[in-house]
């Protein structure tokens, strides 16, 4: 079922807090890929009002982050990620220089 399924992958976040103090699944962590999609996809179902509310509160009870861009422990992702767009933004700059 869905919810054993969900337990499941809830279970996994348990675990990867108790082992790293957090709930911040890197986006690059490759021992965690289903994790890492398991809790972005929680994530857009809670901006969507999607998500069940009981998978919520165990998310919250646990210290869940919503919101990366706003927590510290996911400062340097969301730096990576901005600093990745000013790359991008600098090499179509060059490419409109070279023209």
């Amino acid at each position: 079922s869905s919810d054993h399924t969900w337990n499941e992958h809830f279970n996994q976040l348990c675990a990867y807090k108790a082992q790293n103090g957090n709930c911040c699944v890197s986006q690059n962590d490759a021992q965690h890929t289903s994790l890492v999609g398991w809790v972005n996809k929680q994530r857009l179902l809670r901006k969507n009002n999607s998500l069940n509310s009981n998978y919520i509160q165990q998310l919250n009870s646990i210290g869940f982050v919503w919101d990366l861009c706003n927590h510290s422990c996911e400062n340097e992702i969301c730096s990576a990620v901005k600093g990745a767009v000013k790359q991008e933004d600098r090499s179509c700059n060059a490419d409109r220089e070279k023209e």
